[in-house]
């Protein structure tokens, strides 16, 4: 059964309160022998047949009757009708119109597994449920809840999340879960697996009440590999394995700790009735205070000088605040396995004049379901919250010795809100005197509307249109930077393609001429120079192969000699494009150059001559069949050569007009061809 948690004396009180509930109105009564574990209040309730979910007991009759507020009907559903009897003479459940003599069957149904999907109805506000039973062999009875006809959504303590497809519903949940046999495994705020009862659940989860019952908020989502297991309200949850999904509630976020773990709460703001003082070595003192009983703080909990019932822990919050549940463990140390098993709460706003906590309907103080082992966490919701400045834990039941350790759920008070109470009337008796009866409170509790933060808020048409645009948008954005980086890539290897052949734009214009006339002859010489790499000044050195030659973008003269294109270091013509290297025309000319002349370029004059030295038109070859005019070149015999070679050059003048000696005359253009007679040819 639900709620078995705890183990020993320590169970049967909270089992017993779930039995029978009667309130000052006598909304509700059962009589009989065969009544199993009920729960019946003023706006929905739940009843079993005794021994429920095993079989009920041979001849045995059950009478429950029911009231609702005036003006208002009944709405039953039933989660299990399981009866041995094919005729409903001698087991059945019947359903009446009214209380007493005068009242009128509604319906009788009785059989094994029926299953009935319909809601049955009232004519009234007044009902009476009836269970006969018979000799029989088989058949686990009847279990079934009930609410006002306000609640059409009224399901059963055994439906499941599983049983409701939806991202998102509400339903409502009547009073006496707790009575379920089915267990749940999960918390909050992880959530649920989606086979565990949807108000066992929440009741666990501090969503509604068992007492009253009320309506919850469910989102599902995906499930999570591992389900915790803990005790809360009563409920024991079970741990669990992987499942497709989950649920889990909305709640009013009211549910923020109120600062005794994070020290928010001073230790001047705990007191307690007495503490311990305990010496386990002479001299050394252990003194348990109440400084100690702070969730998940390590070292000694608070525990009393003395254990009995009349011991407390306070704690002052300063100023009101709305306090929704309550988080407690034993000692938490292994050599001291103290705990307390059961607990009641106190509450003031002045210290002074303090009320005991009480369930709606209920006409004693509330035993909480406190801690089964020393290490374990607890929770406790107070529904409806209580709002008050002053809280007192005064420990009722304990292992060996009260120990205890503990936080305050809740959050600030709203602001039209200054008075100390709970959201119903409830009394106020003074510390030594006994509690009173309170006045009757209101039928159900009011529903959170808050979704829980830990879930998503939903999976509608926004999920959906995020997960489509948000990969678009990605892949937009990639392309677009993988676009800007190949343009930024292809720019670069643009600029740094550019050939050393290629003259710019404007070394190409008349304009571009005509200033360097004006830029100092040095200037320009460093600018447009031609340079060698290393390579093709060992390939000129060794007058091999005609080199490709890399040049800087300048502005040189075109030979009008061509066919040699091996350049001096200080040429001022630009050169040939020649054919590959290695490549050589051994028949450019009729008469090949002789060896001992490398190129026919002039050498640069110096900067206060002319910038250029001009090249003469010579036919190399002196072919025969030249007139005599211009086959002075080479001359009929080896002297007249020599003497026609001197008188043909020039040799170069420094800037002082001297003329300067050459190594070899290599660099000169013959300025002249003088004519010979042709005898001499």
């Amino acid at each position: 059964m639900v709620g078995r948690g705890a183990t020993g004396a320590a169970a049967g009180l909270p089992v017993l309160s779930v039995l029978l509930i009667l309130t000052a109105e006598r909304c509700a009564a059962q009589k009989g022998d065969g009544c199993g574990p009920t729960v019946l209040g003023p706006s929905s309730g739940t009843l079993s047949s005794l021994g429920y979910p095993r079989t009920y007991p041979n001849t045995s009759v059950c009478e429950w009757e029911i009231s609702v507020p005036r003006g208002k009907r009944i709405l039953f559903r039933f989660a299990t009708l399981d009866i041995e009897d094919g005729d409903c003479q001698v087991s059945y459940l019947r359903l009446y119109d009214g209380i007493g003599p005068g009242r009128s069957e509604i319906v009788k149904h009785c059989g094994l597994g029926v299953n009935i999907r319909e809601p049955v109805e009232s004519a009234g506000s007044q009902v009476t449920v009836q269970f006969m039973s018979g000799i029989h062999h088989t058949g686990r009875g009847v279990y079934l809840s009930y609410s006002t006809t306000e609640h059409t959504d009224l399901i059963t303590c055994l439906d499941k999340g599983s049983d409701f497809p939806e991202a998102e519903f509400s339903k409502y949940c009547p009073a006496g879960c707790l009575t379920s046999p089915e267990e749940i495994s999960g918390t909050v705020p992880n959530g649920y697996r989606e086979s565990s009862p949807l108000c066992v659940a929440a009741v666990h989860a501090g969503v509604v009440s068992n007492a009253v019952g009320g309506r919850i908020s469910v989102v599902s989502s995906k499930g999570i590999p591992h389900y915790e297991g803990t005790l809360a309200n009563n409920v024991t949850s079970t741990g669990g394995t992987l499942s497709n999904s989950l649920f889990t509630f909305r709640t009013n976020g009211c549910y923020g700790t109120l600062g005794l773990e994070s020290g928010g709460v001073a230790d001047t703001q705990l007191n307690a009735s007495s503490a311990w003082d305990w010496s386990a070595v002479p001299g050394q003192h252990s003194v348990w205070s109440p400084a100690g009983a702070r969730l998940k703080k390590a070292g000694l909990p608070w525990a009393p000088s003395q254990s009995d019932q009349q011991q407390w822990l306070q704690v002052d919050l300063k100023r009101g605040k709305r306090i929704t549940g309550i988080i407690t463990t034993g000692s938490t140390l292994r050599e001291y396995q103290y705990y307390a098993s059961q607990y009641r709460v106190l509450y003031s706003n002045n210290g002074k004049q303090w009320s005991s906590y009480r369930e709606p309907n209920a006409t004693h103080d509330k035993i909480f379901q406190g801690n089964i082992n020393y290490l374990h966490e607890v929770r406790n919701n107070f529904i409806p919250p209580i709002e008050a400045r002053f809280l007192r834990i005064s420990p009722t039941a304990w292992h060996q010795r009260i120990a205890l350790k503990l936080e305050l759920l809740g959050c600030p008070i709203p602001v039209v809100r200054t008075e100390s109470r709970i959201f119903t009337p409830s009394r106020q008796v003074p510390p030594s005197a006994g509690t009173k009866r309170p006045p009757r409170l209101g039928q159900t509790t009011h529903t959170p509307d808050i979704r829980n933060t830990t879930m998503p808020p939903h999976t509608g048409k926004d999920v959906v249109l995020a997960a489509v645009l948000v990969p678009v948008l990605v892949m937009v954005l990639t392309a677009l930077i993988l676009t800007a980086v190949c343009a930024w890539h292809w720019r670069s290897r643009k600029k740094s393609s550019e050939g050393t052949y290629d003259l710019p734009h404007w070394d190409r214009t008349d304009w571009w001429k005509s200033m360097k006339q004006l830029l100092p002859s040095k200037m320009v010489e460093t600018e447009d120079s031609v340079r060698y790499t290393s390579s093709e000044v060992g390939r000129l050195s060794g007058r091999g192969a005609v080199p490709r030659l890399h040049a800087e973008p300048a502005e040189y003269a075109q030979p009008l000699v061509s066919g040699v294109t091996t350049l001096g270091a200080r040429s001022t013509f630009k050169p040939d494009e020649g054919p590959a290297p290695g490549y050589s025309d051994s028949d450019l000319y009729d008469a090949p150059i002789s060896p001992d002349i490398y190129h026919a370029y002039a050498e640069p004059l110096p900067a206060s001559g002319a910038e250029y030295a001009t090249p003469i038109v010579v036919d190399m070859g002196c072919h025969l069949n030249q007139p005599p005019a211009v086959c002075g070149f080479k001359g009929a015999g080896p002297a007249a050569g020599r003497q026609a070679g001197r008188s043909a050059y020039d040799t170069p003048k420094n800037a002082s007009g001297q003329a300067t000696p050459t190594a070899d005359l290599t660099y000169q253009v013959p300025q002249s061809c003088a004519q010979k007679p042709a005898g001499q040819g």
